[in-house]
């Protein structure tokens, strides 16, 4: 299959601390991979990296064939990003939002067709800072799918929204693979992992301490359940009780 993300011996260091070490990731076209860890595992490191809004030291990363150091311009526009924490004028329409997003790019999706697949088309024009966090983390979903991209990157993608409304978005995001598209995706949902991702890679201290599929996770632990699994690999459940 062909590799839309390929990462090698990638490595960062913040003064003496070694932010990531060595890692590799490989991601095929069509696959939605997930790149979980606890807080200061190195996710946001790496992804930053990925995307060549941060240097890294050493390895090398292509996306789409091409350097994100060298050409990020011509990269940004065949990609999308979502952040879990993002700011935008205080009065600004959701429509306003989205048509200034929509005018950056040479072909991109119609945005009243994402609002109503994401189910806040009836926002349009309210002002951004009115929505729910949820409505808000639905949005900033669809800023990152207007630029009709071939690889989207998404930071904690249903954080603050209902069981309903995560599923809503779960289901959007499987159609759109369907179609082909790629996803990077971190979470700290571990349902929400089994429900969407192909293949996983765990960080640990800037490590990676596990790559495979869900399902060769669990087999690689002492546990049945994948959210036991993860917490084994990453010793969350030991470090949460030496801390009360």
């Amino acid at each position: 299959m062909e590799s839309i993300i390929q990462v090698e011996n990638l490595s960062k260091t913040y003064a003496k601390i070694k932010a990531i070490q060595n890692v590799n990731i490989s991601v095929c076209r069509g696959e939605v991979f997930g790149l979980l860890g606890a807080n200061g595992a190195g996710k946001s490191t790496t992804i930053e990296c990925i995307l060549g809004t941060r240097k890294h030291d050493q390895g090398t990363v292509t996306v789409l064939g091409m350097n994100p150091q060298t050409e990020r311009k011509k990269l940004f526009e065949r990609v999308g990003v979502q952040f879990q924490e993002s700011h935008y004028q205080e009065r600004i329409r959701v429509d306003e939002l989205c048509e200034f997003t929509q005018a950056l790019y040479k072909k991109p999706s119609d945005y009243r067709i994402l609002l109503k697949q994401f189910g806040i088309s009836d926002k349009e024009k309210c002002p951004v800072s009115e929505l729910s966090g949820g409505q808000k983390q639905r949005l900033f979903i669809i800023l990152a799918l207007i630029p009709n991209p071939e690889v989207v990157f998404l930071d904690e993608l249903t954080t603050g929204l209902d069981a309903r409304a995560r599923r809503d978005v779960w289901k959007c995001l499987s159609g759109l693979k369907a179609n082909g598209l790629t996803i990077l995706l971190t979470s700290h949902f571990m349902d929400e992992v089994e429900a969407l991702c192909d293949k996983i890679t765990i960080l640990k201290k800037g490590n990676i301490i596990f790559h495979g599929t869900v399902k060769e996770a669990i087999q690689g632990s002492p546990c049945e359940r994948f959210e036991d699994a993860y917490l084994w690999y990453t010793d969350e459940e030991e470090n949460s009780h030496e801390s009360i």
